[in-house]
This record gives structure tokens, sequence and C-alpha cells, in this order.
């Protein structure tokens, strides 16, 4: 599999080329935002490794053209900076990052990630229709069904569309705004505000088992791993 580390830290280029490569990655490293957009127009990539403190266009940006082109759009994106404040995390995230992990950092540690990112990522087209069962809930997407120790439960189609994104992806943890593309076009008119109201309800209807959504305080929610 082939990643792109976008850094302009020659030595953290050559160490991150030194134990991705350990992994088994094909690498390919560039300097600058410019290079990476003209790299990904030019090469197919499976995960891009990229700094936000980049000269010329920034890391945000990078991140803005790659997730607005289809070509792009479904590359994993690991943002690495020393930029660790709770809105840097949040913004990177806004942007469809997939993780975000601040220097200085443990390679084997983000090589690990790296490893789940891909893995989540193979699984998760084939998945999509898959029956859900996670504890005591099983969610049907074919047949629009969710029943919590066997009872069947009535959800609204924004509430279903919710639960089945995070209960697809256990551990993972979104934003808000992650949470609104999730359900477009679920029938409701979907704000930051009522993505809180949806959720509250819908672990009104599941009951105990609505403890396993969970709120990642100044960031959004996760469906417990």
């Amino acid at each position: 599999m082939k990643i792109l580390v976008v850094d302009d830290e020659e030595d953290l280029q050559e160490l991150l080329r030194y134990n991705l490569e350990k992994e088994g990655y094909a690498v390919t490293c560039v300097p600058s935002g410019e290079e990476a957009l003209a790299a990904v127009k030019r090469l197919s990539f499976d995960l891009i490794v990229l700094d936000l403190m980049l000269p010329g266009i920034d890391g945000y940006e990078v991140c803005r053209s790659l997730k607005k082109e289809t070509r792009s759009s479904r590359i994993p994106i690991v943002m690495l900076t020393a930029k660790g404040e709770d809105s840097d995390i949040v913004a990177g995230l806004e942007l469809g990052a997939d993780d975000y992990v601040t220097k200085p950092f443990s390679p084997r540690v983000l090589a690990a990630r790296i490893r789940m990112i891909l893995r989540r990522r193979r699984k998760e087209e084939p998945a999509s229709q898959a029956t859900v069962k996670i504890r005591q809930i099983t969610i049907d997407p074919i047949r629009h069904k969710v029943s919590v120790k066997n009872k069947a439960l009535e959800l609204t189609a924004t509430e279903f569309a919710l639960l089945h994104f995070l209960a697809s992806k256990p551990g993972w943890v979104f934003t808000r705004g992650q949470l609104i593309d999730s359900v477009k076009g679920s029938g409701y008119a979907v704000t930051e505000r009522s993505i809180d109201v949806q959720i509250a309800g819908l672990r009104r209807k599941l009951g105990q088992a609505g403890s396993d959504i969970e709120t990642v305080h100044g960031v959004g929610y996760r469906f417990k791993e």
C-alpha cells in the first residue's frame, strides 16, 4: 500500500519513510502542499500523512482541496502537527481528516494508527449493507430495522442513519459536521444543534443501550468500542 508523506522537515520525512517502509508500505515524500496536490493528481495513494505547518498552501487547505475532488476524497488523511489545541483538532476533523497526531510522536504508535485506519477502510465499503450486531443492538440496513435485546424500536430516518453510521465504526470519534454529512438526504433539516437533539432522542429510545453512544467533549460523538 502506498503512503504519501507531506512535511517540509527533511529529517522527519526520513524518519517516517524509514519506519513506514519497515511496515511494508511504499512511501513518497514531498515538502509542500502544492507538491502534495500535484502528486495526488499523478499517482494513487492509500493514505496521506499531512503536516499542517507547510510553506505556501498549509495542511488545512490541502485537506480541503483533496476532499473536494472525487478522485481523492476517499483517501484517508492523518494530520501530523505541533498544533495540539482542541480547536486545531476539531478544525482538522471537520475538514475530513481521519486522525490527528501531535508532535512529538512515537513512530510505532503512528504506524499502528495507520494500520487501523487502512484496515477499517478496507472493510468499510463491503460492510455498508451488512447487519451490524454490537452488544445488545442489532441494525439491519437493508430492512431499515433496529432492535435491542430482540425488541424492535421505532426510529426516525435520521436517528437510524446516525445510529448505523456510529455503530458501524465503533471507537471512531466524529464531529457534528461529519455526522451531518452522514445523514444528508434522510428527510430532516440537519444542523449541529439538531444533531445533539437527535442523539438525545436516540439514547432515550435505546434505553440502557443508549450509553453506548458517548459524548466526546469539545469534539462530537462516538459509539463505544
